[in-house]
């Protein structure tokens, strides 16, 4: 009930009648129908309750059929119809199949596409995964199943919450591997959508694609799991690789003796968690070895300064350079604002001075008496109030995805003074993260640097990257947003 969200009254096996039928293989799947009939003649069934797990059974091997009727005094009884092989596997489990294929000749199709099934469960390269491994395994015992075809009529089950990834997995690993794309019903949808029973799916492929982080997000199959993780961790390895031999060769050039012990502390001081995570971001372009030779060389921070200093800010000059910053954010990010799902151009909005949202932030829009639609954060003190006392009065509001669209976002950026702090900053902004900056103010007090950056970012994604790399940059201190 809590987890399909029924009340009391759409639960319909509070109370079942089970018939079991002695007959056994292709005289006992008749006779169940032949029961279907009779039940089905005698009371009005439900054609939205009616289950065939005979002729399409579960990929754990359960079959039998199910339906609702309307019994005396409109009483709702749901009737399972099985053989009593039938039975004995869906009490006993499907090694209780056995007993009934001693002796016998031939393939069985549903013990095969049982067999198929664990086969693939066990089908796993990573040693670490047991624990899906029984998620999984319990997913297809207890989960409800969906029934889709292929573009050729072929039916195929997949767990109830699966995704046209997980379909193209089960058409076959290339498939998956190289989905691109995927046409519902002859429509293109998301490859986050989940699919429903009857849905005819066709999947576009492209050799040049590859799995994405991304879909470790939505798929629910094990064998797409799997697979997206193992290529995942693949891929990390082949750029943590590429990685360590761009250092060797940065390291040879500059005439570095190093052992891996000490390379591991110098990777902590540059606020790595391991020296796998730093040659895979060396590997991927995040960051560049000659930094790690200038670490490396270099025999601690010095003192001295590269920048122009000025007295430090009094709190009332940090507000007002805290307001600007405001004003310019709020001002570039007004194009991009989506209001119910459309770009605003027209509408009258303003940024509730109690929160002081920035692009990026995850917004909700209130309308004011006047029609002016006031912009607030989700975390804002008064969101609960306003969400839970004038809900009416909400409309959805959030920042655009478009891949053109920059905010502007401002940083505070403190540490220890040295020479060359101020051009280490903007290098790795730069250069190394490819991000614009639209202005900086340093101030230096006593060995202490202060310095505030306003960038263009595309979003939170990309000011967070920013802020993590920042970190690791030599006598940095602590990066924070500009807030107040």
């Amino acid at each position: 009930m809590k987890r399909q969200e029924k009340p009391l009254d759409e639960i319909y096996d509070l109370f079942a009648i089970r018939v079991v039928l002695e007959s056994e293989g292709r005289q006992g799947k008749e006779d169940c129908w032949r029961v279907y009939s009779v039940v089905s003649d005698l009371y009005r069934p439900m054609p939205e309750r009616f289950r065939d797990f005979i002729s399409v059974p579960k990929s754990n091997g359960y079959q039998s059929l199910h339906t609702t009727v309307v019994g005396p005094e409109g009483r709702k009884v749901e009737v399972q119809i099985r053989t009593r092989e039938m039975h004995e596997i869906a009490e006993r489990g499907v090694a209780a199949h056995w007993k009934y294929k001693e002796g016998a000749d031939g393939d069985d199709e549903e013990m095969n596409q049982f067999l198929d099934w664990v086969r693939d469960l066990l089908d796993n390269p990573e040693a670490d995964e047991a624990t899906e491994f029984v998620k999984e395994f319990r997913l297809n015992l207890y989960d409800e199943e969906i029934y889709v075809f292929t573009p050729q009529g072929d039916l195929l089950t997949l767990p109830s919450g699966a995704t046209p990834v997980d379909f193209a997995f089960k058409v076959h690993t290339e498939v998956g591997m190289q989905c691109i794309g995927a046409k519902v019903g002859g429509k293109m949808v998301p490859l986050s959508q989940e699919l429903k029973s009857g849905d005819q799916v066709e999947i576009i492929t492209s050799k040049k694609q590859s799995p994405s982080e991304d879909w470790m997000n939505f798929v629910v199959t094990h064998k797409a799991r799997s697979r997206v993780r193992h290529w995942i961790n693949r891929e990390r390895r082949e750029a943590a690789e590429l990685g360590r031999e761009r250092w060797e060769k940065a390291a040879a050039d500059a005439n570095i003796e190093i052992s891996d012990q000490d390379l591991q502390g110098a990777a902590h001081e540059l606020k790595f968690p391991d020296l796998q995570q730093m040659f895979y971001e060396i590997g991927s372009g995040l960051f560049e070895p000659q930094e790690l030779v200038d670490h490396v060389r270099s025999a601690g921070p010095q003192g001295g300064d590269d920048a122009p200093s000025d007295d430090a800010d009094d709190e009332e000059a940090l507000r007002l350079r805290y307001e600007k910053f405001l004003d310019d954010a709020q001002e570039t990010a007004q194009p991009a604002l989506k209001v119910d799902g459309e770009l605003q151009t027209d509408l009258a909005t303003k940024y509730a001075n109690c929160c002081n949202p920035i692009p990026g932030d995850e917004v909700f829009g209130f309308i004011s008496k006047t029609g002016t639609i006031n912009i607030h954060r989700t975390g804002c003190r008064n969101a609960t109030h306003l969400l839970t006392t004038q809900p009416d009065r909400i409309v959805p509001v959030e920042w655009s995805r478009q891949k053109d669209v920059q905010f502007v976002a401002a940083l505070r950026v403190m540490g220890k003074d040295r020479q060359g702090l101020v051009r280490d900053l903007t290098k790795v902004i730069s250069n190394t993260l490819d991000t614009d900056i639209r202005s900086i103010t340093v101030d230096t007090d006593d060995g202490i640097f202060e310095c505030t950056l306003m960038l263009y970012v595309t979003g939170l994604d990309h000011l967070r990257r920013v802020i993590e790399r920042l970190r690791r940059v030599d006598a940095v201190h602590g990066v924070y947003r500009f807030e107040e």
